[in-house]
């Protein structure tokens, strides 16, 4: 089979969830929501690495999501901030972002917070600590390269959106959004990741000098 069906087959069942929130039908759900992450994990077979752990807690994440109740939502949420952990310790190997990056990241995450705060309620700590984890990822993110970057943002933005429901402040097509942006951060980070490694790979194997064989 094609090292690319993985992904097409994500498309699928990413096309079909976004069918099954926009027509608020939980049996879709129920039924495309959790291959996302293990379709990406089972793209990234042959580069198992932390990344690839950080998948595995999405799909935990996105089955506790689907069940209602706020204990699902906090297990979903912890679920969730072990994915962050494990993509910020994977990015970090990668480098240093920059000071402005740090600065800025530090800055939405203390705004976004103090914005929210007051409408949070018990959510308020849970919320505080993920999204820190959160938003250092996506200031790592963007030492890896321009795809994994802008998937983080885009993860970002999708747990910002749930965040801004949690706190009550809905709008017409939320939930669609989160998840156009989720599936489409989730995509962005694997397909980077994977090319970041590939790319590594490459240049290490071509920069390694030949061994010589002694004679016979």
């Amino acid at each position: 089979m094609s090292s690319r069906a993985p992904l097409w087959l994500f498309a699928v069942a990413a096309c079909v969830e976004l069918v099954g929130v926009a027509l608020d039908e939980r049996a879709i759900q129920w039924a495309s929501k959790p291959l996302l992450a293990p379709l990406l994990l089972w793209y990234l077979w042959s580069r198992r690495d932390i990344v690839a752990t950080g998948l595995a807690f999405a799909f935990a994440g996105d089955v506790a999501l689907l069940v209602p109740g706020q204990v699902w939502f906090l297990l979903g949420m912890a679920c969730f901030l072990g994915t962050q952990l494990c993509f910020l310790v994977a990015f970090r190997r990668s480098g240093r972002p920059s000071t402005a990056v740090l600065v800025a990241a530090a800055i939405l995450w203390a705004g976004l917070n103090a914005l929210l705060w007051s409408r949070l309620g018990p959510l308020r700590v849970p919320i505080l600590a993920y999204s820190l984890a959160l938003t250092a990822m996506a200031a790592w993110a963007t030492a890896v390269s321009a795809r994994v970057a802008a998937g983080a943002v885009l993860f970002l933005l999708s747990d910002l959106l749930i965040g801004v429901g949690a706190a009550g402040m809905d709008f017409a097509g939320r939930d669609l959004v989160v998840m156009s942006t989720y599936a489409a951060a989730l995509a962005l980070i694997a397909t980077g990741w994977a090319a970041r490694r590939s790319g590594a790979g490459a240049t290490a194997g071509s920069a390694a000098p030949p061994v010589p064989h002694p004679p016979r």
